[in-house]
């Protein structure tokens, strides 16, 4: 759960949204083609996840898909 509250703290979303944005530009000027977008794409989703505090392997890790709820938590 530690690594939950680092993710949901806010070092932890700007971490992922700067990722998101590194793996977007890099996506569309480093790779270019199929493989690129695809990169975009999942830059995209780590900047929204951000964006809006959600954890989207909160499944695999048993935390909850909310930052807010994973600070509530005990």
């Amino acid at each position: 759960m530690g690594f939950a509250r680092f993710m949901a703290s806010p070092a932890g979303r700007i971490l992922r949204i700067v990722v998101g944005l590194v793996l977007v530009w890099y996506g569309f000027n480093g790779l270019g083609g199929g493989w690129g977008i695809a990169l975009a794409a999942f830059g995209v989703i780590a900047v929204i996840a951000g964006t809006f505090n959600l954890c989207l392997i909160a499944g695999l890790i048993g935390a909850p898909f909310r930052g807010r709820d994973v600070l509530k938590a005990p």
